[in-house]
């Protein structure tokens, strides 16, 4: 199977995903108690069943279920994911605005908690039974074990409010204006702490596999034959036992990739980030179902190019995987 073929293929599975998704989600989201018509109508402190009726008959509520089941979906073939009937504009014009805060925050996050924790793994498992080796899984056991919300309170009083080391809320300085270079660099300092945030429980995770997979493939046949001949240890750990070991932590980076999107909700709340995770929250509060809707299909589409993504990285690390595995 060529790499044509292999994209294909996933990308017909990750549209049959995505459409039981949908579905599943719609079915969720009407089971809930009360509707936006419901909402609005409260808030306007005329909640009669004339202006119900009227809500329901503006945003589709009052037609049968199958007939809304059917407009959400072709709505979706078509990229329409609605209309906020709260922010009063298209769905996709919200989510678009919200995307690249969320995608920058998810990405640095990844990156730090892929690099550090199979590093500090790494690391651990070349000095097992040593004083470094203990500190490393102590530390991972920490970050895995605390809070997430705990940890965003903390950094902020400590490293933001205390320290004043960098801004504790926000996406860049309200009111400075900043274009180009400067404003990268303002972005990046309002970056620091919900990145590390998000990143701190992953970079556990990936440690602590890293450490488990190198020890399990250091007693491998081949590896103590590369010994045998001689070759050098930092050799045999790197070409020999390193490349072996990363396998299973790219695959479990592929799983929790999109996890992060999950935990960027209580992140990006917690640091003010303007991105999806927040929308969502906005929208889970304000009983806003079309913005609920369509955050939940773009991260459900997020995990599924995730998933691509991470079969493609094995066919270079490993070209020994065959692509229809």
């Amino acid at each position: 199977m060529n790499l044509a073929q292999f994209l294909a293929g996933r990308l017909v599975k990750g549209i049959i995903v995505l459409f039981a998704i949908a579905i599943l989600n719609f079915l969720l989201i009407r089971a809930a108690p009360g509707d936006p018509a419901q909402v609005l109508a409260g808030e306007a402190g005329a909640a009669d069943a004339q202006l119900l009726e009227q809500l329901r008959a503006r945003f589709g509520l009052d037609q049968p279920f199958l007939t809304q089941l059917w407009i959400y979906l072709k709505g979706y073939l078509t990229f329409d994911l609605g209309f906020s009937y709260r922010q009063q504009q298209p769905v996709l014009n919200l989510i678009m605005e919200r995307l690249p805060a969320t995608l920058l925050l998810t990405g640095a996050a990844f990156l730090v908690s892929l690099v550090v924790g199979t590093a500090m793994g790494a690391l651990a498992a070349r000095r097992a039974g040593k004083w470094s080796d203990s500190l490393i899984t102590t530390l991972a056991l920490m970050f895995y074990a605390t809070p997430l919300f705990w940890v965003a309170l903390m950094s902020q009083i400590v490293f933001a409010l205390k320290l004043g080391l960098v801004p504790n809320v926000g996406y860049e300085t309200i009111g400075a204006n900043y274009t180009g270079l400067a404003r990268a660099l303002d972005i990046g300092q309002h970056l620091v702490l919900p990145a590390l945030t998000l990143g701190l429980f992953f970079t556990a995770l990936y440690a602590r596999m890293m450490r488990a997979s190198m020890l399990e493939v250091a007693g491998a046949d081949f590896v103590k034959t590369a010994r045998a001949k001689g070759v050098s240890q930092a050799r045999v750990w790197r070409r020999h036992v390193a490349r072996n070991a990363i396998l299973p932590v790219v695959t479990l980076a592929g799983l929790q990739a999109g996890q992060l999107v999950g935990g960027a909700v209580l992140t990006e709340t917690v640091f003010a980030w303007p991105g999806i995770g927040r929308l969502m929250f906005d929208a889970l509060v304000q009983r806003d179902y079309s913005v609920l809707l369509g955050v939940f299909f773009v991260s459900s589409a997020m995990v599924v190019c995730f998933n691509i993504a991470t079969d493609l990285v094995y066919r270079i690390v490993d070209p020994r995987i065959e692509a229809n595995a």
